[in-house]
């Protein structure tokens, strides 16, 4: 049984709708069966067109989605509707789906600001129906093997974290080139209050979370505008203090010429450490105190149970960005028709981001502005 799947944005000429669609088509666990891709009545027609949707089943807003679709018989109508707009257009469609019966995969970060995103917790709570958050980086095996040998305690207690995020694409002024991307990225009205930090600093932050098991308790942060004329930051850095009292250092930045999306995160305990990179992403460097580091690979017997559930190919063969995106996808699927048969979820189907980590996101996002802004050294990470 597939999952009939709706999509609110994400139509002609946007980036990130094809990707979410490519992730959950990998695993045959959705059907996409209607959308509004556009607020532009006539964009989201010929975007439903060249998916091979009917013109009744693409929507001109994601109002007309919502409610026409509840219209429908049971069996017909979409199931979870995932949504891929600008940060500004995710915290209303979001709540009314939910509101209206239907299961929710959402673009991070979550919301446009923490009080919206307090809110939409309330409301995923209320409806009774699932949701996930989209950090990819958490759907990486490799990612989930650092998580489960930390918990484990194969490297001892946390007492150091470094997670990094460069990019270079914004290192100059390109929102003054008429790129869509940059723009609304740029925009305070479409982005919110953070620029580099929203968008990239909220999955380093939630990669240095989800890997500890840990969560940050105190930050200080220095935050910065380099191109000249632009509105939001596109640099930064911030050290972190853990609630085991273990420290970090978390950058983010978009001005770092050259580089693409160099995602790294190392974690060091009593006992040894552990090391990813998404440029190898099938590699985890794991380190000791007492004899050589290791290399652990994706696809190996000896790994995790979470590792191997998130795996497609066998060792050796490359597994990257879209497969990890997709192992949200499909864990999330697992999760849902778990719920339909009336059975439980597994710990592995239950693996993927969701309405506690998008709040914490919106937190860090308020929090790491913030104190970029104050005099203080150090400042109380609260929500």
């Amino acid at each position: 049984m597939k999952l009939r799947l709706g999509m609110i944005g994400g139509g002609q000429g946007a980036f990130i709708g094809a990707v979410h669609r490519i992730a959950a088509r990998i695993d045959g666990e959705y059907e996409l069966v209607c959308g509004a891709f556009s607020s532009n009545a006539e964009k989201s027609q010929a975007s439903g067109l060249l998916l091979g949707l009917p013109a009744s089943r693409s929507y001109s807003s994601y109002q007309e989605l919502i409610e026409k679709e509840k219209q429908l018989p049971e069996n017909e109508r979409v199931q979870v509707i995932s949504i891929v707009t600008p940060n500004h257009v995710h915290f209303a469609p979001t709540k009314m789906a939910l509101e209206n019966g239907f299961h929710v995969v959402l673009d991070k970060p979550m919301t446009f600001s923490l009080e919206e995103a307090k809110e939409l917790e309330k409301v995923v709570k209320a409806s009774g129906k699932l949701f996930c958050l989209t950090h990819t980086y958490t759907g990486y095996p490799m990612v989930k093997e650092a998580k489960q040998l930390i918990k484990a305690g194969a490297i001892g207690a946390v007492k150091k974290v470094y997670v990094e995020y460069p990019q270079g694409w914004l290192s100059t002024f390109l929102e003054g080139e008429d790129n869509k991307q940059a723009s609304w990225r740029t925009d305070p009205g479409k982005s919110g209050i953070a620029g580099a930090m929203g968008d990239i600093g909220t999955h380093a932050f939630n990669l240095a979370e989800y890997v500890t098991s840990l969560e940050v308790t105190k930050i200080c942060a220095d935050i910065n505008i380099v191109v000249p004329g632009r509105k939001l930051d596109d640099d930064g850095a911030a050290l972190l203090k853990f609630n085991n009292g273990a420290s970090g250092v978390l950058t983010a930045t978009q001005i770092a010429a050259g580089e693409e999306n160099n995602v790294k995160i190392r974690v060091y305990g009593e006992k040894g450490g552990v090391e990813w990179h998404q440029s190898d992403a099938n590699s985890l460097t794991v380190m000791y105190t007492d004899k050589p580091a290791e290399t652990w690979r994706t696809g190996s017997g000896y790994t995790s149970s979470f590792a191997q559930h998130n795996t497609r190919t066998p060792a050796g063969h490359p597994e990257g960005y879209l497969e990890a995106f997709a192992n949200l996808y499909r864990n999330f699927a697992l999760t849902v028709k778990a719920g339909l048969e009336g059975k439980e979820a597994t710990p592995e189907e239950l693996d993927f981001p969701g309405i506690e980590e998008g709040v914490r996101g919106m937190a860090f996002i308020e929090n790491v502005i913030a104190s970029g802004k104050s005099d203080l050294k150090w400042t109380d990470f609260t929500i």
